[in-house]
């Protein structure tokens, strides 16, 4: 009843039945103009009784659809809400396990103190090695001594 293609049939039907009983030879008049059109106006008034309980039925189903679509869209923020939330605390994880890895600073220190414990490492063992050789060499002069003393 609300649609274009109705409007313009019951516009036709009206203009039609007005010129019809205004125009139309005395005989062949159903409705009088002279009296205000009454059959015209009953019909329209009984199209006016069903169109009303018909706005309301539709407009209880457009709530009916506007309440469906509105708990939908409820559903639909708590899921964002949700995923918003397990988000963010995924990155406050992801910075707290950053904050926890070592810097570059700090690798550059460990790396120093680790140079130089292997430095120090190779300079005990270069001394170790230098102590050896020279008792080596101590006790070789002191054979090749006592070998001498004996011939």
């Amino acid at each position: 009843m609300g649609t274009p293609t109705f409007l313009v049939i019951l516009t036709l039907f009206c203009i039609i039945w007005i010129t019809w009983n205004t125009v139309a030879p005395e005989a062949w008049r159903f409705d009088s103009a002279a009296i205000g059109f009454t059959a015209l106006t009953l019909i329209l008034s009984l199209q006016a009784s069903y169109a009303a309980p018909m706005i309301l039925l539709a407009q209880n189903r457009q709530d009916d659809r506007d309440r469906v679509q509105i708990e939908q869209d409820r559903q639909r923020a708590e899921r964002n809400l949700a995923d918003t939330e397990f988000m963010v605390r995924e990155v406050v994880a992801l910075r707290l396990a950053i904050s926890e890895l070592p810097d570059r600073d700090w690798v550059k220190q460990e790396l120093r103190t680790l140079l130089a414990e292997i430095e120090s490492e190779r300079e005990r063992t270069n001394d170790a090695e230098d102590a050896e050789d020279a008792e080596d060499t101590d006790n070789l002069d002191s054979t090749a001594d006592g070998r001498a003393d004996n011939s």
